[in-house]
């Protein structure tokens, strides 16, 4: 087993966990790819379906107890927001609200969530989880892959390239907390967390 498949599958372990420093992961792999001139094409497609594992079986734990596991994923500020921005738009655009949180704090883990609390339709559910993590691990990937591209030296170009990515998440963070300010008043009237369908028996 080489050193390019041991690599592979330590990427899909950590993108199988929620919450994981996956974007760290693929950037640096970005990187490598771009200094050792190797294909982009493995790396996006591994992290796809470490990702697409995660969302599935998060659907699965938000059908069975979706408010708990919502719950203790909004005592994160971040996440919370980020719930209470799904909960307004999955009503009117489900798929492209899914695909969209891919890109904000707990996004992955909390628009899973969401989804099998509200039970969508899994077919629904896969397809816009497939979209989403696809683009996004190609986002994270290719920003690795172009630091490396101008940067010769690998630390520095995974420097570069994470301190690109952290002013991306941060300029998107901060956009969204102003989108998102007026939501601040409805947060203070609930007590019961996201708005959800219960669970119900399997």
């Amino acid at each position: 087993m080489d050193v390019s498949t041991v690599s592979l599958l330590v990427l899909f372990v950590i993108a199988v966990v929620p919450l994981a420093p996956t974007e760290v992961t693929l950037v640096g792999m970005g990187v490598v790819a771009a200094a050792q001139d190797g294909p982009l094409t493995p790396i996006i497609l591994v992290a796809s379906a470490g990702c697409l594992l995660s969302d599935y079986l998060l659907y699965l734990a938000g059908r069975r107890g979706g408010p708990r596991a919502l719950q203790r994923l909004r005592r994160r500020p971040n996440a919370d927001a980020t719930l209470r921005w799904l909960t307004r738009r999955v009503e009117r655009r489900p798929a492209t609200a899914l695909v969209i949180a891919r890109w904000l704090p707990a996004g992955g883990t909390g628009g899973s969530l969401l989804a099998g609390s509200l039970r969508w339709p899994l077919p629904m559910f896969l397809m816009a989880s497939a979209i989403g993590v696809t683009l996004w691990s190609a986002y994270a990937t290719l920003l690795g892959y172009l630091g490396g591209t101008f940067v010769q030296e690998p630390f520095v170009s995974l420097g570069l390239s994470l301190a690109i990515a952290v002013v991306l998440a941060t300029t998107v963070a901060v956009l969204f907390r102003r989108r998102t300010g007026h939501d601040l008043g409805y947060a203070s009237r609930t007590s019961g967390g996201t708005a959800v369908h219960p669970p119900k028996p399997a």
